[in-house]
């Protein structure tokens, strides 16, 4: 007989070096995994008043995913689209592009974002699936706990214990698009001490193609390794993780984009009296990516957060703060016919932020929670993020709630201090570009009407009194970026995972998304309302995991809108793999990504000039076989 999936799940948490997990948690396991993304204290995901998806390493492995964007696509409430082999945009609720500005994305409580753009450069994030513990993905403003940029949703990657992944674990893999390979080891130095080191690689091969057939020269390769140490006394838990990378990207028309760097992390969590808690944690992150002749770019982040959960009666609250010191810098290459600058060439900028947000029970079901950030940031000073949400418990299986919040995205470099020349012709020059604030409204239930059957639903209302626009300058060049565009979005998101058998899963999402953007009076509008992003109408997808004895096979099946600019058709595309667990510590797999086309495109292939990122490119269908091993 075929083993269920809460019978594999339950020998993976049993095991302690030994057992690949090959299966997935059962309906009720999920409903009862601990988030924190949504209060910032654990809690199980049934109760979590937002809507938050939680992408589980199960899920990860059993769809042969290897980087981030391709299991964030496990997520139904994140856009994801494939641009080259190396760049993805990825956004929720809307205003995707090369460079989304409105997603705040965490790696162990270490922010991604840069800067630059306001966004994360995807290409520089590398985390293996041995190491991911699970991925919660929050649709919605997040900006009262996690401040700025947390305008459309928040991304929180959440690591194993070092303690979870002693032995030796690894695999290699190959195909027609990419040859990877990653090892790990984990060991102990005392009952209360563990540790954890890896390295790994990967070189993908220029396998995508214009749009007019030709080479893409998207090639890249990288190499990346990095350690974790957990010391455990008794009532205090410390953590010391780093990472270090180095890789290369083709261009279309230029030499190979170099990029590296290297970030340290350190946090120190006590438990308290009463079951209260205290933490600390401090990173330092380093990056460095450089096209030679033409430019390159540095940024040094250090961070320091403090965070104080205890309880008052009948009151969960959580306050803290946090202060951040990023220094970049541009240097260019100046040509005789075309420059991009920073002016100035490096900054500094000191961020603090102050929060507390209270969770109380009005009855036995119904909890109200209320909360504020305060932030300061150099370009345009201090931002208040209230959100309120109330949570009624409707049954054991049921959870109504709606939410009101407000959000914003600070200025990046790109939009206060670019100058662009084409000769002696100044093109575009750094303006005076505000915060880009939003009022969200919420509405959401979930509930488990079956023992296999759960399901998810939110509606959302979003006003942006003041999206980032082009202007002109007294009706002439240079363009300057201001916030001369407004609108409003709502939409719908909906999953739900259903088990017809006790070998047979199936997870269906599907999300519908309405823009109405338009220029405010005065403004120029210069690029079309299409510089604020690119989004599908809808999206769909539906997967399918079988447990077939020693055999897993999955199946995923997306349908996704059209995009209007730059414009894309509307596309199907499935994503398959089987695999046999040769044995307790060996599997062996094939996956095939887009097995419908030979060649399809996700984000247009040609871009606006005012848009920021490389240019779409058709994806090419691909097939991996990999051997994974965990002893």
């Amino acid at each position: 007989m075929a083993a269920g999936f809460s019978t594999l799940a339950a020998k993976a948490e049993g095991a302690e070096g030994g057992q690949i997990d090959l299966g997935t948690l059962s309906i009720e396991q999920l409903a009862q995994i601990e988030v924190t993304s949504v209060s910032k204290r654990p809690e199980p995901v049934s109760d979590a008043p937002a809507a938050i998806y939680v992408i589980t390493r199960a899920d990860i492995v059993r769809a042969g995913a290897n980087s981030l964007p391709e299991m964030l696509r496990l997520a139904p409430n994140l856009q994801v689209a494939q641009i080259t082999a190396s760049h993805y945009a990825i956004t929720a609720r809307g205003f995707n592009g090369g460079a989304s500005d409105k997603l705040l994305v965490l790696v162990d409580g270490r922010s991604i974002y840069t800067p630059f753009t306001s966004g994360v450069n995807w290409d520089l994030q590398d985390v293996s699936p041995e190491e991911i513990e699970r991925i919660e993905v929050v649709s919605g403003p997040g900006g009262t706990l996690w401040g700025a940029n947390a305008v459309n949703g928040v991304i929180n990657i959440i690591t194993r214990k070092s303690s979870e992944t002693q032995g030796f674990a690894g695999q290699v893999a190959g195909g027609n698009a990419e040859f990877r390979g990653h090892l790990q080891y984990g060991g102990t130095i005392s009952d209360t001490l563990s540790y954890r080191a890896y390295v790994g690689g990967f070189r993908h091969g220029d396998t995508s193609l214009t749009r007019t057939g030709a080479s893409a020269r998207d090639g890249w390769h990288k190499v990346q390794g990095g350690f974790r140490m957990d010391w455990a006394p008794e009532g205090d838990l410390v953590t010391l993780q780093g990472d270090i990378y180095d890789g290369a990207e083709r261009q279309p028309a230029a030499a190979d984009q170099t990029m590296s760097g290297y970030n340290l992390l350190a946090r120190w969590t006590h438990k308290l009296a009463g079951g209260s808690s205290l933490q600390l944690q401090t990173y330092y992150d380093h990056l460095e990516y450089a096209v030679p002749n033409r430019f390159a770019n540095a940024l040094d982040t250090y961070d320091l957060q403090a965070q104080h959960n205890f309880t008052l009666g009948n009151h969960e609250m959580v306050w803290g703060g946090g202060y951040r010191v990023l220094h970049d810098d541009f240097p260019t290459t100046l040509s005789a016919t075309q420059a991009v600058q920073f002016v100035p060439q490096s900054r500094t900028f000191h961020l603090w932020n102050l929060f507390a947000q209270d969770s109380f029970s009005l009855t036995d079901r119904l909890k109200l929670i209320a909360g504020i950030k305060i932030e300061k940031e150099p370009y345009t000073g201090v931002a208040a993020m209230p959100n309120i949400r109330l949570s009624w418990a409707i049954t054991e299986n049921s959870l109504l709630w709606l939410a009101a919040s407000r959000a914003v995205r600070v200025p990046s470099r790109l939009d206060r201090d670019v100058n662009q020349r084409v000769g002696s012709l100044l093109i575009i020059t750094g303006g005076n570009m505000q915060a880009v604030k939003v009022d969200a409204y919420e509405l959401g239930y979930r509930a488990q009407p079956l023992t296999n059957l759960s399901f998810s639903i939110s509606g959302f209302y979003n006003r942006y009194p003041n999206l980032r626009s082009a202007e002109l300058t007294n009706g002439a060049l240079p363009i300057t970026f201001g916030n001369g565009m407004e609108g409003e979005t709502y939409g719908v998101e909906f999953w739900a995972t259903y088990n017809p058998t006790i070998w047979w899963r199936l997870t269906t999402g599907a999300n519908w998304l309405h823009e109405d953007l338009r220029f405010r009076p005065g403004s120029s509008g210069t690029g079309g309302l299409q510089i604020a992003g690119n989004d599908p109408e809808y999206q769909l997808s539906l997967r399918s995991a079988m447990n077939l004895g020693r055999v897993t096979l999955d199946l995923g099946l997306r349908q996704i809108g059209a995009l209007p600019a730059p414009a894309s058709p509307a596309y199907a595309e499935l994503d398959a793999r089987i695999a046999w667990a040769a044995s307790d510590k060996i599997e062996l797999s094939v996956t095939g990504s887009n097995l419908l086309h030979a060649y399809h495109a996700e984000f247009g292939t040609v871009t606006n000039t005012l848009q920021v990122g490389p240019i779409g490119t058709r994806i090419q269908r691909s097939v991996l076989g990999a051997a994974r091993w965990k002893f």
